[in-house]
């Protein structure tokens, strides 16, 4: 089916999210256990990691860890937000930094401005948009992030936003409880799909609706390490306790420049395929074989197929094996442990 689908329904239980673009599966999202991204905590710090310049802190889910800091004692209390999600056994990674994100508008309280998004080019929009939000911020001494989601929105449901993330940013601040205590909770998939999936979609809502658009037929593709490649190369993208291995094959084709389609192909698949199964961490793609000089063109595509995937991903560049790596947030669970 052509077009962009957005389906709302469940998965063994859990809520769940699917992009559906063209008819093949763009985007999944599926509720876990852990604590999800943007919850944020009243936290009590606890033993600093010498050498490390990080501190655990106690959060009614248990330990979080703090990167980056110094001169924090021991049963300080402070306001902390989750970024991502933990690796089995370790602390959840967390923030000091808070953003209150919605569909239209990011109020950041450590940030003081007010903000348009590049994307939104037309002055005369631009202008618009600035009216409203020095009409919503008032006085205050937040940040306000607006969003590219505001180009052909409505005015009010724009204003509405804004003033629903800004109270909601004072209720946070004015916190004066004592000990670890969760303040809000991070947004859930059907939310996130209304906050984030902001393109022009039909939206279902309907009971089995993941059998009924293929959703689960993809589902069960994600299942295999294998991933096919347009002009006949593979993937084949295996996650080890230290890091995700990418192994890049070429497959039947002969020709001299085998490799490097092979490689581009990757290049525009394997940011789908992280954020569908969850994957991230130390990513290393073992390449298939193709001369030095071709790298940028590698290089390039990859780099701007992850610009429009939208989860933090560093390109550390390739090793002297002729491996590439890259660093990816943990912005999902790994959906081997989400699937049934």
């Amino acid at each position: 089916m052509k077009g962009r689908q957005i389906i709302l329904d469940h998965i063994a239980g859990r809520e769940a999210a699917a992009l559906m673009v063209d008819g093949r599966l763009d985007d999944l999202l599926i509720a876990s256990e852990a604590p999800a991204p943007g919850t944020i905590y009243r936290a009590v710090a606890r033993r600093p990691m010498k050498g490390q310049g990080g501190l655990f802190l106690e959060t009614p889910d248990g330990n979080a860890y703090l990167r980056q800091v110094k001169g924090i004692s021991p049963g300080t209390e402070m306001l902390v937000q989750v970024t991502g999600f933990a690796e089995p056994g370790k602390a959840l990674p967390v923030t000091t930094k808070l953003l209150f994100k919605s569909r239209y508008a990011i109020v950041t309280p450590d940030a003081p401005g007010l903000n348009i998004s590049r994307n939104i080019r037309d002055d005369d929009r631009r202008d618009a948009l600035l009216v409203i939000a020095r009409e919503e911020m008032g006085e205050t001494e937040m940040g306000l992030i607006l969003r590219s989601s505001c180009i052909e929105a409505d005015d009010d449901e724009i204003a509405d936003d804004i003033r629903a993330m800004a109270a909601l940013a004072q209720q946070v601040l004015s916190d004066e409880g004592e000990g670890a205590e969760t303040l809000t909770e991070g947004d859930g998939p059907h939310v996130l799909a209304w906050r984030d999936w902001v393109d022009p979609a039909q939206v279902s809502t309907d009971e089995g609706g993941f059998e009924a658009h293929g959703v689960l037929d993809a589902l069960e593709t994600l299942k295999s390490a294998h991933v096919p490649l347009s002009g006949g190369g593979s993937l084949f993208i295996e996650p080890t306790r230290a890091l995700v291995a990418v192994d890049v094959n070429s497959g039947g084709d002969g020709s001299l420049a085998a490799g490097l389609k092979a490689n581009l192909a990757c290049a525009r698949e394997l940011p789908r395929q992280l954020r569908l199964r969850g994957l991230g961490g130390q990513i290393v793609i073992d390449a298939a074989p193709m001369p030095k000089k071709e790298r940028r063109s590698f290089e390039t595509a990859l780099r701007a197929a992850l610009r429009a995937d939208g989860i933090d991903t560093v390109l550390a560049g390739w090793t002297p094996l002729g491996h590439y790596e890259l660093q990816r947030k943990r912005a999902r669970m790994p959906i081997e442990e989400l699937l049934p």
